[in-house]
């Protein structure tokens, strides 16, 4: 101990605390836990704390020192350096003082420049040095006393790193050890699935320390570091695009850091107003491709949501809960399945064919005419939500549209031309359609035309205990309709009138007692095409669910918008 208080005394010097300054920490149990849980003692310091991991900040091209004291000769020593966003380079030294530095000499103190400028001068003895951006140590068994430092540099970029020193490497373990065999395996691959699983870490099982594991999935690369993932993660985030140097910042600038733009005028006299400048440094959203998820002590989990026929790489880190500190498991990467090659529907010319699309689901439809033709028509009619159709001839984009109901388009036609037709279901539900498609001109098309309003009018000064009035909108051409009444329960909700809203199910699914009445209707003016019915023999008091279905010429039927009515409970 004849040197320590010379090597505290150098380390004070260096670090300008002076002669007040704080002791430093050294592995008395008892003060190094006081110490560790003050953070203000190794805030934004230089000196390297024995047993706990600090991190740390680097401006790229500078490079910064760490000291810390070794107190007695023949101690261990491990020194774990880990790169977050950009390899380091750094190099570990010990300094070499003169017999009198430690002030025990002549009994005289040399000045306090004088001891700085020895210790500055000597470069000191190079102990070990390592580039690259893997987590390496530095470990010896035994080791002189003395004053060590640590410098680092980033080359690359500004950049995060940690650091953890420790005279008892033994007794400490602060990283979860890795088992014998540390690989992350690929158990299941599926479409839109990965499933994983590794080995445990002894050191949850058999050293009873808190482990639980974090799993990163990226489309880049596997990570070496919780602290490379982080990194990664945090600069996805929020960082706003730093304006070139020498240029103002734009009004959107102040806005992103919650500043309100005001009217005194600041913006014009310093030429804010330009809208290329501040067109220059809006950020964009940028949609983050890493994800970080902790699953506690499971060493298996299966990755879901992901993209078919993609590349992932996946991560696996084992986190003591108490330190924070981490472990990297030997990290994996997997292509999801490609998506199941779906079979194309052969559309026969002038047949309607039923379609069933799954929720969010695709189908393609493909119709070839035999004969030359200059045009041909496509009916669709959905049965319940909305469907996106896209259309293509011989690999061009002729339309794409949402379509609900019963739409009817005309295609330029070419000779010998095939037509891809892509069907694409809601988000709601499952989707059922008709579609028709056909190179034959005619007169009469195999599906009603409807108005653009489908809804069914109830006139409520017109009710009464056993009748109900509606109108309806028709068109121009003669079509039949039909009305049909159930009675339902006074409860009955949106979510069974829309069960109970396909469109397809025609006149022929309805109980005959339900029918009201059919009768054809036209009307050369639109304005004029409305069409009334009393519907009679109806119960006071009771809830009626009317339906309106229009036919067309080939027995294809539409239905109108279900509508409830109620009758008066008294006269």
């Amino acid at each position: 101990m004849r040197q320590c208080k010379g090597w505290s005394m150098v380390l004070l010097v260096l670090l300008g605390l002076g002669s007040v300054a704080q002791k430093l920490p050294t592995r008395d149990e008892g003060l190094f836990q006081m110490q560790i849980r003050d953070k203000s003692l190794f805030h934004d310091s230089s000196v390297i704390p024995d047993g706990a991991e600090i991190s740390g900040y680097l401006f790229r091209d500078t490079p910064k020192r760490y000291y810390f004291v070794v107190e007695e000769d023949n101690t261990p020593l491990s020194v774990t350096v880990t790169p977050c966003d950009a390899p380091l380079e750094w190099k570990l030294t010990l300094q070499e003082l003169p017999e009198e530095a430690s002030g025990e000499g002549s009994g005289q103190p040399e000045p306090l420049d004088q001891q700085k400028q020895q210790v500055t001068v000597d470069e000191g003895t190079e102990l070990f040095s390592y580039k690259g951006n893997d987590v390496e140590s530095y470990v010896a068994t035994s080791t002189p006393s003395g004053l060590y430092q640590l410098e680092l540099l980033s080359t690359e970029k500004d950049s995060n790193f940690k650091v953890y020193a420790t005279t008892t490497p033994e007794s400490d373990q602060p990283y979860p050890e890795l088992p014998y065999d540390p690989r992350v395996d690929v158990t299941a691959l599926g479409r839109t699935t990965v499933t994983l699983a590794w080995k445990p870490t002894p050191t949850g099982s058999l050293m009873g320390q808190p482990v639980q594991y974090c799993v990163v999935i990226n489309k880049e690369h596997n990570f070496k570091s919780m602290c490379a993932a982080e990194a990664k993660i945090s600069a996805d985030d929020a960082f706003m695009l730093a304006p070139k140097p020498g240029r103002d910042f734009s009004p959107y600038d102040f806005a992103h850091f919650g500043f309100v733009p005001s009217d005194n005028g600041f913006g014009k006299d310093r030429g804010l107003t330009s809208n290329k400048i501040s067109r220059a440094y809006t950020a964009k959203p940028k949609v983050s491709d890493i994800q970080k998820v902790c699953i506690g002590n499971k060493n298996i989990f299966t990755v879901s949501d992901l993209k078919p026929d993609t590349q992932y790489y996946f991560d696996v880190f084992a986190v003591n809960s108490a330190t924070n500190t981490s472990t990297a498991y030997v990290g994996t990467f997997a292509r999801t399945k490609e998506e199941a090659r779906q079979k194309t529907v052969e559309l026969k010319d002038g047949k309607v064919s039923d379609v069933f699309i799954k929720r969010k689901g695709s189908k393609f439809l493909r119709f070839a005419p035999v004969s030359s033709h200059q045009r041909v028509t496509l009916f669709v009619h959905t049965c319940l939500d909305a469907v996106q159709v896209q259309v293509r001839r011989d690999g061009k984009l002729l339309l794409s549209q949402n379509v609900e109901g019963v739409r009817q388009f005309q295609l330029r036609g070419k000779p010998k031309a095939k037509y891809l037709i892509r069907l694409r279901g809601s988000r709601k539900g499952a989707s059922t359609l008709k579609v028709l498609a056909t190179t034959r001109p005619s007169s009469k098309q195999p599906f009603p035309s409807l108005p653009e309003d489908t809804r069914i009018k109830a006139f409520d000064k017109l009710r009464t205990c056993s009748s109900a009035t509606v109108a309806w909108l028709g068109t121009q051409d003669r079509n039949k309709y039909c009305i049909y009444r159930k009675e339902v329960a006074d409860n009955y909700g949106e979510e069974q009138r829309r069960r109970e809203q396909n469109q397809c199910a025609g006149p022929e699914t309805r109980r005959k007692s339900e029918k009201v009445l059919c009768k054809y209707f036209h009307s050369p003016n639109l304005q004029k095409a409305v069409t009334t019915e009393t519907i009679t023999g109806l119960e006071p008091g009771k809830t009626y669910l009317l339906d309106v279905y229009v036919v067309g010429h080939s027995g294809h039927s539409v239905k109108y918008q279900s509508k409830l009515v109620k009758t008066r409970k008294y006269c």
